[in-house]
Order: structure tokens, then C-alpha cells, then sequence
């Protein structure tokens, strides 16, 4: 991925917003378990960060993909997971489907101001029955005259609780499972749409998530996003922008070795710095290797993405890879920091909570190495 003037400065632009406008903040906001996303994202949207990548007709800067990636990457340097979280679910989980494939009207409604940063959108597919198993859901959207009326529950709903509008997965009818789903706009102050309170999560604790329940919400069918039938195929599109935007947890990575370098070069134990041991900077440096490793990945993905290919199976290896190395750059580096890398307060024990969901949303591992495979040939009867 070839960087131009053009997104150097935009580049420059996202970090001198995270220094002024969300690291002086992320401890509070992590204490409080609650980003205010509407502040937040009218801020962002006055920069024109969240339609990077979306069509100017609608408020967006029409540029390509690539500066999206770059973004994604750039915001890595919040100073925690739940931050880039939520923001990348405005741009990157429940937008791209309604920006590609929206009516004119649609968009002029909920896409335009979910770029400006006037409203809050959040992404609703996941049910306590059918997480990953994305054609397992079971929430109904049934026709009503020219309304469809909704009725089912949506579980670990990023934004939830602040959100202006969720772009929904529902089944629209009876046929086979992978042709029955539909994203349908909801706004959240529909009579019949109702959230438990805030969950308690291990991780990401600035980012706000809920229950959603929808008791006979009754919506109009133009809410209806491109075909009826379509949500499904949709919806794996969406994926894979969710997937390629976990780029952000390279920088985390690229923070907590240099990070652990810092201590152990200052920590002494047995009468010499705990860096001066083979063991740990030879560590470090596999580690730093495997990040860069996995960066490239991300940008070659994001240079096919960008020329029109299909990047489902690098998309998924990147999720997968990103997840895992997460994990082992976060235990690898708290390890090294002794008995301080278990204080809640240390920046490497944020990023092993905040990382360790990455391998589960948006896709378990489970579920990428059964794509991978499939793309090899290797399934069983393929």
C-alpha cells in the first residue's frame, strides 16, 4: 500500500485529533464505561473522519479504500480498544452496506448525518443463539401493508445504548436461510425497541453494549436496505471491512513491545537488566517481526481490496492472525513486566483485555480457519 501526500495528511490529521480529543480522556472514559459518542462523533464528522471511503453525494470524501485502512491503522494509537471500537462500528460495520447499497432516500436519511457525526449507528446481528453462526438468527421481520413488523432480541450490541439507528439483520421469510435475511434501518426510538442495561465486559470498557429487544417494532419497508432476500450476502460483504479494520490492533502491539522494552531496560533483577537477557530481546524481537509480518498482510489485502478483488480469504487471515498475535504480544509483554503487568491501571494488562475479544467478534477464529479452509479446498466433501 503505496502512502501519498494526501494520506500522510490525513494521517496527521486523525492523530492530532486522538492526542487533543480522545487519549487526555480515555482513562475517564474507561472508568465510566461510556465513550459520549455523540460529542465524540459530531467532532469526527466536522473533520469529515467517518465517510473517508463513502460516496460524496453524501457527505463522504469518495476517496478509495485505502484511506480507510490507513485510518483504521492511525486510530490504533487510542490508548485503548473500546474507543476505536465504537467508532469503528459507525464507519466500518453498520455504514458499508447502506452506503453501497441504500436507496437515495435511505442514505439522505441515515447516512448522511451518521457521516456528519449528527447521529449514532450501531450493528445488530448477533444473538445468544447465533453469534457467528450468522444464518442462525432467528429475529422476524414480517410485511404489514407497507411496514415490516420486527420482533426478536440482538445480543453484545456495540453503541447500543447511545445510538440513533441500528442497520439490522432479520429474516424477511421462510425460504432457504442464506436467501431468507434482510438489513433493515431501525431507529432506536421505534415504540417496541427496548435495551437491558450496559453489560459488564472483561475488556473494551469504554465501549458501551447492550441487549437490544424488539417487541412488534414496527418499521416502514423503505427502511429496507438494497433486495430483500440480500441480507445475508450483504452482510458477509460488510465483514469484510470489519475484519481488514482490526488493523488497528497492530499499533497497540507496535506500543506495548516498545512499552516493555522501556521497563526491562530500567527493571533490574539478579544484578542486571531484565532486557539483557537473551531470552527476553530475542523475544521481543520475534514478536516486532511477526507484527510487521502481519501488517504487510493488511495492506496487501487492502491493495486487492481497492482494485475491485475479492478478499474474503486474506480478510480472514488477517482476523485470524491479528487475534492470535494480539493475545501473544499482550501475555508475552505482561510477563515481562512481573508483578506490575497484573495492576489494572498498566497499559500492556489493558491491551490483553481489551485484545482478547478480537479473536471472538466480528468472526471467531473458529470461524475464519473454516473460510480459510474452505477457500483451500480443504473442508471435508469439497
Amino acid at each position: 500500500m503505496q502512502l501519498t501526500e494526501q494520506h500522510l495528511e490525513i494521517q496527521r490529521t486523525i492523530m492530532n485529533f486522538i492526542d487533543k480529543e480522545i487519549n487526555p480522556y480515555v482513562d475517564e472514559w474507561e472508568r465510566e464505561g461510556l465513550t459520549p459518542l455523540h460529542k465524540l462523533m459530531k467532532k469526527m464528522g466536522d473533520l469529515g473522519l467517518l465517510g473517508i471511503d463513502k460516496p460524496e453525494a453524501y457527505g463522504g470524501l469518495g476517496l478509495d479504500y485505502s484511506y480507510a485502512m490507513l485510518m483504521n491503522e492511525t486510530l490504533g494509537h487510542v490508548h485503548c480498544g473500546g474507543v476505536k471500537l465504537a467508532i469503528d462500528v459507525q464507519t466500518s460495520m453498520a455504514t458499508p452496506a447502506l452506503a453501497r447499497f441504500g436507496s437515495d432516500e435511505l442514505r439522505r436519511e441515515f447516512l448522511v448525518p451518521a457521516i456528519t457525526g449528527e447521529m449514532v449507528a450501531s450493528i445488530a446481528v448477533s444473538e445468544t443463539s447465533g453469534g457467528s453462526d450468522v444464518a442462525a438468527i432467528k429475529t422476524t421481520a414480517k410485511k404489514d401493508g407497507d411496514d415490516y413488523i420486527i420482533n426478536g432480541s440482538k445480543m453484545w450490541i456495540t453503541n447500543s445504548t447511545q445510538a440513533d439507528w441500528i442497520c439490522l439483520l432479520a429474516n424477511t421469510s421462510d425460504d432457504n436461510k442464506h436467501r431468507n435475511k434482510s438489513l433493515i434501518i431501525v431507529p432506536t426510538n421505534t415504540p417496541g425497541f427496548s435495551l437491558s442495561e450496559k453489560l459488564d465486559k472483561l475488556g473494551m470498557r469504554s465501549s458501551d453494549t447492550a441487549q437490544v429487544f424488539l417487541d412488534n417494532v414496527r418499521v416502514p419497508q423503505r427502511y429496507l436496505i438494497g433486495e430483500e432476500g440480500m441480507g445475508f450476502t450483504y452482510q458477509m460483504m460488510q465483514f469484510q471491512e470489519e475484519r481488514l479494520s482490526t488493523i488497528s490492533c497492530v499499533p497497540p502491539m507496535d506500543r506495548a513491545i516498545q512499552q516493555t522494552i522501556e521497563y526491562c531496560r530500567e527493571r533490574e533483577a539478579f544484578g542486571k537488566p531484565i532486557l539483557d537477557n537473551q531470552v527476553v530481546h530475542f523475544r521481543l524481537a520475534e514478536l516486532q517481526t511477526e507484527v510487521e509480518a502481519l501488517r504487510a498482510l493488511f495492506y496487501r489485502a487492502a491493495d486487492l481490496y481497492v482494485a475491485g478483488e475479492d478478499v474474503t480469504q486474506l480478510a480472514s487471515m488477517a482476523k485470524l492472525k491479528v487475534g492470535r498475535l494480539t493475545r501473544e504480544v499482550a501475555d508475552s509483554c505482561l510477563q515481562y513486566w512481573g508483578g506490575m503487568g497484573f495492576m489494572w491501571d498498566n497499559p500492556v494488562s489493558r491491551l490483553y483485555r481489551d485484545g482478547r475479544l478480537v479473536s471472538i467478534g466480528g468472526g471467531t477464529d473458529e470461524t475464519m480457519l473454516s473460510i480459510i479452509a474452505k477457500g483451500m479446498g480443504t473442508l471435508p466433501g469439497k
